[in-house]
């Protein structure tokens, strides 16, 4: 009996010695325990975009009818000064001096400055490039444009140009030409910024014809009556003109402005029967000419 549960003891042994190799023989193996599954770690499917680094911006150069500047001061009755310290030079016309230290104030000059204050100081204007991008004197030359006062009020627009509502402007004046419409200005397109040259002409010659402003008040001084002094010979026919802003320019028979250029001696301005002789005296010659 004793012998018996000897070897059962001895038995159940050996049984448990096999299962305990077993077991580690399967751990060494699998270099883990048993019955321990490793959780993946789950990677990002896109990774952070970088916060770009913001790049200054530049103040945009007057180019364009799509800027907008807030008007800052009026010089005088076409050129004006915005943000930024930039003077504005109106293309395609001309008003009555007020300021040039050269000339004494001109008639109609003054009126012509309190409209311009009136139709754009302190409000925010479009500018519109032609071809030139500054004058001589660094100034910009643009067309300008103010949302028109008369919208809204019932009134049609003052501009007539729906062009400009094409583009997106709404109801805006066309402050050049409703300088010009009025009185307070003369046409004065100058080669190679004609993009409204007609317009121009066109309101010019209204206004002179229904006597409005300057056209009433000083047709003298606007208007010369000084009889032109015709050329003593034939062949001397080139006319030294100079100038409102005293640049002094000769223009020759076919010249695109040679018929309305008149020539007042008392103001400077000769006959020349050379170019020769026009260079070297100083005068430069018209741009259009052919």
């Amino acid at each position: 009996m004793k012998i018996e549960k000897k070897n059962f003891i001895f038995g159940i042994g050996i049984f448990l010695l096999i299962l305990c190799s077993f077991i580690l023989g399967r751990e060494s193996k699998d270099g883990k325990p048993p019955g321990l599954t490793p959780t993946p770690t789950a990677l990002p499917t896109s990774l952070p975009s970088p916060t770009p680094t913001p790049t200054p911006t530049k103040t945009p150069i007057l180019s364009s009818v799509s800027e907008s500047f807030k008007v800052t001061r009026v010089v005088d009755g076409d050129t004006i000064e915005v943000e930024g310290g930039e003077k504005v030079r109106y293309i395609g016309i001309d008003t009555p001096e007020t300021v040039d230290p050269r000339k004494p104030v001109q008639c109609f000059g003054i009126e012509a400055s309190k409209k311009n204050k009136e139709l754009v100081e302190g409000k925010t204007v479009r500018l519109e490039k032609d071809i030139t991008d500054r004058d001589k004197y660094g100034r910009l030359l643009r067309y300008v444009w103010v949302d028109d006062p008369s919208a809204g009020s019932g009134q049609a627009p003052s501009t007539s140009f729906d062009s400009a509502q094409d583009r997106g402007l709404g109801q805006v004046l066309f402050v050049n030409l409703e300088l010009v419409k009025q009185g307070f200005a003369s046409s004065y397109t100058y080669p190679p910024d004609i993009k409204y040259q007609k317009e121009f002409l066109a309101a010019e010659r209204e206004a002179r014809e229904a006597e409005r402003g300057l056209w009433k008040a000083c047709p003298i001084s606007v208007v010369p009556t000084v009889q032109i002094q015709e050329p003593t010979k034939s062949e001397c026919n080139i006319k030294g003109n100079i100038s409102t802003s005293g640049e002094k320019i000769y223009h020759l028979p076919g010249c695109g402005s040679y018929a309305k250029t008149q020539i007042d001696e008392k103001r400077g301005e000769r006959w020349f029967c050379s170019e020769k002789e026009a260079q070297e005296a100083g005068w430069r010659k018209a741009l259009n000419c052919p």
